[in-house]
């Protein structure tokens, strides 16, 4: 999914401890309309597609088991049982919407729950994931030269590609590597279990349920069997991570087989890729974005989305290309970004930006897809540095700045440790008040502030 998961852009991301070692980049498939809860798990997590554990039906006492095993399995055995009573049921509906008894017989083989699956749907991040530390693992030199290498081996094709669909080859590449380390890391669950996992839990039935739905059909389809359809724990499949949906509504059959293969065929992966984009508005006339300089005193109201203006405008307001240099001369709109709140870099986001924020919902995501790109064809590193003390907060100090942003006046809900919209927007007027700059960005600097001003 680590992945955007419709809702705000978060400035920041939950990880768990795990993936910090890991030495692949950030997979991403969020996609669609999926639940909100589901997207830090997304981001996290689908580095672990790899590793698949199947259950198996729970296994009758014997008398070897002390008590408290013997009614742990009879409380796994009922699960079972109630997830097969489920199987049978959502059978019946999916043969009245058209998929065929065999497919049906062929893919629910012998199927269990995959505990696996809902341990990583459960899973709670330990901490945040600062931008710096995200675009480092995403964007390093080993993924720019491999990423160059895969530029020149298909070029051809992916010439081909955009002249179609209209989208850059090296945004192609980007997204690519990105998603799936350039095909390295799909995934290694079985698709129709785990999807059935999720679908029979009571959390996200509903979005699961269509999406096992969807996956019965792209077999049913002919594209792939069940059996080799594989992905990450929560369905996203291939070199370019589609969940299910996605899949249907975009996926491409380039190479003329009559199958859309996006674990195997470039063609099929790079034209799919390409037409998901150009389905969601990418312009190849213009480019993602740039680093960009913002004058001293620049107002900060004028940062988000809300507030587009054209190249021109914003250099009237003062701001420059990072180095300082003006800004090109273009008849197109932007608005200003800072992921790392105003200390941090900033950037100017076109069109294609908010493009790649619907394929994946997170500004990290998408400034990274620009810069490794960026980097793809030459241009250099950010000039903005990342701080001496780039530290992650934990999941409870952002519980913490949010109960006392509420004790202070400032509602922002309940504490759940995420820096949402409606807690961005209470760091915002808290930082109003206390005439600092109102980036609504979450650090220790904000939470030792608001320590101060509660002991006050």
């Amino acid at each position: 999914m680590t992945l955007l998961i419709r809702g705000s852009p978060m400035a920041f991301r939950f990880v768990s401890s795990r993936f910090l070692k890991a030495n692949t980049a950030f997979p991403a498939f969020c996609r669609g309309k999926i639940p909100s809860e589901l997207r830090w798990a997304v981001l996290s997590l689908s580095l672990l597609a790899g590793l698949s554990f199947a259950i198996p039906h729970a296994i009758a006492q014997t008398d070897s088991q002390t008590p408290d095993q013997g009614n742990a399995g009879a409380q796994a055995e009922a699960v079972d049982q109630d997830f097969l009573n489920w199987v049978e049921a959502f059978k019946r509906e999916a043969r009245a919407k058209g998929i065929s008894q065999e497919i049906l017989d062929s893919s629910f083989k012998d199927i269990a729950p995959v505990k696996r699956v809902i341990e990583l749907d459960r899973r709670q991040p330990e901490f945040s994931l600062t931008f710096w530390t995200y675009l480092n693992r995403s964007v390093n030199d080993a993924r720019v030269k491999k990423a160059q290498e895969l530029m020149v081996q298909h070029a051809r094709l992916l010439s081909e590609v955009e002249r179609k669909y209209g989208v850059q080859a090296r945004f192609l590449v980007s997204f690519w590597g990105l998603e799936s380390n350039f095909g390295s890391n799909t995934g290694g669950f079985k698709v129709i279990p785990a999807l059935a996992t999720l679908a029979h839990d009571a959390r996200r039935a509903d979005f699961f349920r269509t999406q096992l739905i969807n996956a019965l059909q792209i077999i049913d389809n002919g594209d792939i069997a069940s059996s080799r359809m594989t992905g990450s724990w929560a369905g996203a499949m291939g070199q370019v991570q589609f969940i299910p949906s996605t899949f249907l509504g975009h996926a491409v059959d380039a190479d003329g087989d009559g199958r859309r293969d996006l674990w195997n065929s470039m063609p099929d992966i790079f034209s799919s890729a390409a037409n998901f984009l150009s389905n969601l508005g990418w312009n190849d006339s213009e480019t993602w974005g740039r680093e960009v300089k913002l004058p001293p005193g620049f107002d900060l109201e004028l940062i988000g989305f809300q507030t587009k203006k054209t190249v021109g405008d914003w250099q009237a307001l003062g701001v420059r290309r990072a180095d300082g240099r003006n800004l090109p001369v273009a008849n197109v709109e932007g608005s200003l970004v800072l992921p790392a709140g105003h200390k941090g870099p900033a950037f100017l986001v076109y069109g294609n930006f908010r493009a790649t924020l619907k394929w994946n919902n997170s500004i990290f995501y998408a400034i990274a897809v620009g810069h490794l790109a960026d980097r793809i064809e030459g241009k250099g590193r950010l000039l903005a540095k990342a701080p001496a003390n780039d530290k992650p907060l934990l999941r409870a100090e952002i519980q913490e700045i949010q109960t006392l942003l509420n004790r202070l006046g400032y509602d922002v809900g309940r504490p759940d440790g995420v820096a949402g919209r409606q807690t961005r927007s209470g760091i915002k007027a808290f930082q109003r008040r206390s005439t600092i700059p109102a980036d609504g960005y979450a650090d220790i600097s904000l939470l030792e502030r608001l320590r101060a001003a509660v002991a006050n």
